[in-house]
């Protein structure tokens, strides 16, 4: 099954198909073939919204949750233990409408992971992503520390 997520219109599809996803919205819009770059948007519905009208916030940090973590198993291989460490979302403004997220992950980024593990060292990034509403002003801004760590014997 994993080697089959590793191509990216399969795992685009798949992931829009899950059904926590699905039943709030939540789709991956874009999806780059290398799996470095991932656009994820959700349009406000009644069965998504809270109690005033705006995006739930629950939903609004799942639309963020697993992508870091996914992209960088995907992009880093198989010597490479990648976990979800901890995460952080602070309310900016109410969501209203379509809302979306870009997620990047840069060459900067690589060097840093490479070079901090190199000796079998955890590293701890902290990266964060901006929900935007379609005017593309903030919502939300979501701090994510992904655990990464060269798997032994590798």
């Amino acid at each position: 099954m994993k080697s089959l997520l590793s191509q990216n219109w399969i795992f685009k599809r798949v992931m829009n198909l899950y059904p926590p996803y699905l039943f709030t919205g939540i789709s991956i819009k874009k999806l780059s073939k290398d799996f470095r770059q991932l656009t994820v948007t959700m349009p406000l519905r009644w069965y998504n919204q809270n109690y005033v009208g705006t995006h739930f916030g629950g939903n609004l940090f799942s639309m963020t949750d697993p992508w870091f973590m996914l992209m960088l198993i995907q992009v880093l291989g198989r010597d490479f233990k990648v976990w979800d460490q901890s995460a952080n979302i602070e309310f900016i403004k109410p969501g209203k409408g379509r809302v979306s997220c870009d997620f990047v992950i840069d060459d900067a980024l690589l060097q840093n992971i490479y070079q901090a593990t190199e000796k079998g060292d955890k590293y701890l990034p902290e990266l964060i992503v901006y929900i935007k509403d379609e005017a593309g002003e903030v919502i939300a801004k979501i701090t994510k520390i992904i655990y990464i760590r060269r798997k032994q014997g590798r």
